[in-house]
This record gives C-alpha cells, sequence and structure tokens, in this order.
C-alpha cells in the first residue's frame, strides 16, 4: 500500500535549506520516493495560514517511507535543513 512523507516547512534561511535541496533527492530516489508536490502555489482554505512550503513525496510503503527517512543519506541532509527549517514530516498511508 503506497504512503506519502507530508512535510509542512517555514524556510528560515534559504542559503542553507537550498543544500538540503541539493542533497535530499538522491536519498529518497534510492528509496524509491516520487515527488508529487514541492513548494509552489498553496491556497489556505481553512485553519491556520499554510506554511511556506509543503511537500508530498510518494513511496511504495510506509516500511519504505520511514527507511528513507532514517537512513543514513537522508539523516544527512535532514541536518542540513535543521538548522534553516522549521519543519513537521509525517508518513500518511495511501488508500487501497
Amino acid at each position: 500500500m503506497t504512503a506519502y512523507w507530508l512535510a509542512l516547512v517555514d524556510v528560515d534561511d534559504e542559503a542553507a535549506y537550498k543544500e538540503y535541496a541539493q542533497r535530499a533527492p538522491a536519498a529518497i530516489e534510492a528509496y524509491g520516493g516520487r515527488v508529487l508536490a514541492r513548494g509552489g502555489r498553496r491556497v489556505g482554505l481553512e485553519g491556520a495560514e499554510p506554511p511556506g512550503r509543503v511537500v508530498i513525496i510518494e513511496f511504495d510503503s510506509v516500511e519504505q517511507a520511514e527507511a528513507c527517512f532514517n537512513s543514513p543519506e537522508y539523516q544527512a541532509a535532514r541536518a542540513l535543513r535543521s538548522d534553516a527549517a522549521d519543519a513537521r514530516f509525517m508518513i500518511v498511508e495511501g488508500l487501497q
């Protein structure tokens, strides 16, 4: 069953975030991740103002999505992001 990374990101340091954005895709692709949405236009419809960036990445399973997030490759990229942005990440299981 598919699973999705859903990331809500507010970038504080554009230059440092750019380094993360250059390194993360290789780790995501290595685990079969497919980027469906990254940045782009957001339209708030209800509730709090949307974050600066919304990212959606599809994986073949929750296990694959978790393995990617916990991988040494992604964690190295994540270390760059942690100082550059405030981010909330979650995995959401898709429908059968």
